[in-house]
């Protein structure tokens, strides 16, 4: 017969400990500590089932020029962004995780991806009746016939009805609302999201089917649960967008079968999401006037070349302080190119306030926008425009110098794919580098007292 045991767990962590304590030693958070009840197996079903492996065989070590390594099998989707993120498509037998906050478009994308593979699908819901379901696939205009509908948050019974009916995928909307029949504690603790998603991971390893997992997030960000949620399963992706702008990302946080660096972009209708294959016409202004203050970066995400739009606001400070805001740009970093441009170029930023944008509501960390973002603030402190037809590439380091930045090719083939006359790069690109195939002029810069005299006088 099992034993009742009682442990306490950090809802911030997911460590335990015999007794409640204060002050977490792995977190450091206050007051984290709950109280929860586990079922433990007798010394004799321990020792039947401690040498077992999930397939009931027991483990023996085998030499690594024995393994066969075929290739992995994936499963293809309609949806190009997501087969992007994915790294080709779902791999067979992986757990994927897809966190980001409410009503951003989680279920919707699971949903939307369940109607249009035409494979066997079961989609299991925590959070929505069927009737939901059925009206939210009516506005999506899709029916398929392979999807099934399973309203249930048992995982005995929803890994039984999943072998039952053998889908070729499986999606559990959300892991928050599942609750397992060996843990008395209640749906969304720690110990809970724990033992289900290894149930899960249990289940997908053994019959060899994908699985897809929602999760919410919590307030600051991180996706909720304990942490050791994201190193069982496969792949991490985080769909984000904000409120006012109808434009939402998937983002690949972890993934053993591909690139942790892609990028998918969606645009949310009124019939469900729609797939933004060129991301530079989301990220681009309409403008036909040239305004001051705006200049076009060619950035990477993953291996996607797209040009984004920075926008800069420089004025005379009001108050004592200078100010310094930043959108979608580390504001650090904004304040070193400051630094830099004051000190190299001696150009009176530290009396004015300063306000930087990167147009379409994204948060780009790649330092080749630098040189974009130089003279955008540049222009805008001296209320000259940058031709539009101008873009840049180029990583700015402390001491003024345009250093050199990875993938240039690629940049310079998107920004003449999208009819921009001329790219300013680093001279230290140049190596290697055939400008003969491209009809754009290159002009390379060392220096950004260069980027200065070739740009605004």
């Amino acid at each position: 017969m099992a034993k009742i045991k009682k442990i306490y767990v950090c809802n911030n962590c997911g460590a335990n400990s015999p007794k409640w304590i204060g002050n977490c030693p792995s977190c450091n958070e206050w007051n984290t500590y709950h109280e929860e009840i586990l079922m433990k197996s007798t010394p004799q079903e321990e020792k039947r089932n401690i040498w077992k492996g999930t397939n009931g065989r027991d483990p023996a070590p085998v030499a690594l020029a024995e393994i066969k390594a075929g290739e992995t099998r994936r499963l293809i989707t309609p949806d190009d962004e997501l087969n992007r993120v994915l790294g080709g498509g779902i791999v067979s037998g992986s757990l994927v995780l897809i966190g980001g906050q409410p009503g951003i478009g989680k279920s919707t994308l699971m949903l939307q991806v369940a109607l249009s593979v035409p494979v066997k699908i079961l989609y299991v819901s925590g959070e929505e009746s069927e009737e939901q379901i059925k009206m939210r696939a009516d506005r999506l205009g899709k029916l398929q016939s392979n999807c099934f509908i399973l309203t249930e948050t048992n995982t005995s019974k929803i890994l039984s009805h999943a072998k039952s009916l053998d889908p070729d995928l499986l999606i559990i909307d959300s892991i928050q609302t599942l609750s397992s029949p060996h843990l008395d504690s209640t749906p969304g603790s720690v110990s809970q999201i724990r033992d289900c998603t290894a149930e899960l991971q249990r289940f997908a390893k053994e019959t060899n089917i994908p699985v897809f997992i929602i999760g919410h997030i919590t307030k600051d960000g991180a996706i909720a649960g304990p942490k050791i949620l994201e190193h069982i399963v496969d792949a991490v992706l985080q769909f984000e967008g904000d409120r006012n702008y109808t434009y939402r990302i998937l983002r690949t946080i972890k993934n053993r079968f591909g690139s942790t660096d892609e990028m998918g972009i969606y645009e949310m209708q009124a019939n469900g999401l729609r797939e933004v294959s060129n991301p530079s016409e989301i990220l681009l202004s309409q403008n036909e006037e040239e305004l001051s203050g705006s200049a076009v970066a060619a950035t990477m995400e993953g291996m996607r070349p797209m040009l984004i739009e920075t926008q800069a606001l420089v004025s005379t400070a009001v108050y004592g302080t200078p100010q310094r805001t930043a959108t979608g740009f580390d504001l650090r970093r904004l304040s070193m190119l400051l630094a830099v441009l004051e000190k190299r170029m001696g150009f009176p930023f530290g009396q004015n306030d300063v306000f930087l944008n990167i147009a379409g509501g994204i948060k780009v960390d790649d330092p080749a926008i630098d040189l974009a973002i130089v003279a955008s603030l540049i222009s805008s402190l001296q209320d000259v425009s940058i031709p539009s037809d101008t873009c840049f590439a180029g990583e700015v380091g402390l001491s003024g110098e345009i250093r050199a930045v990875n993938r240039v090719e690629q940049r310079i083939q998107e920004a003449d794919r999208l009819g921009f006359k001329q790219i300013f790069i680093s001279k230290y690109n140049l190596k290697g580098l055939d400008i003969s195939r491209f009809s754009i002029d290159i002009f390379t810069l060392g220096k950004v007292e260069e980027l200065y005299r070739n740009l605004f006088q």
